[in-house]
């Protein structure tokens, strides 16, 4: 039986949905295939892999990657949308069984501030998806 397929999906891929990604592959192990993408690809963001290496994360695997390398090419059984521009610019997915929208802050725009704004901006955005990521996994398998 082949393991479901999860795609989560961003503007930009360089920062929640790279998290959400991680912290799934981190709580879950191999029950899933998981994917990340934006609409807009861009390069991960240098917050993302400091405040995920703080949780023993390492991101050197990770790049950001563009939606159209899914699309019409892989079927994902959860779709989970991580923020309000993407939601809006891609209401209807049809490579997915299920599409959720979770959406989280976006701490990129406090990249351009001081250092430790920016850190505590992208560790509060990381502890939120984190929490949702473990919270999702519990209603999945209730018992666990």
């Amino acid at each position: 039986m082949s393991k479901p397929r999860v795609l989560f999906l961003c503007t930009g891929n360089t920062a929640r949905s790279q998290m959400a990604e991680a912290f799934l592959r981190k709580y879950a192990g191999d029950r899933f295939e998981v994917d990340s993408a934006g609409l807009e690809p861009g390069v991960l963001n240098p917050y993302t892999v400091r405040v995920m290496e703080e949780k023993g994360i390492d991101m050197s695997g990770h790049y950001a990657k563009g939606l159209d390398r899914f699309l019409g090419t892989v079927h994902f059984d959860y779709a989970i949308t991580v923020c309000d521009r993407a939601q809006q610019q891609c209401p209807i997915f049809p490579s997915a069984s299920t599409r959720w929208f979770w959406p989280f802050e976006d701490p990129a725009p406090y990249s351009a501030g001081d250092e430790a704004t920016a850190l505590a901006k992208f560790r509060e955005v990381r502890d939120q998806i984190e929490r949702r990521i473990v919270a999702w996994l519990k209603e999945l398998s209730p018992d666990r």
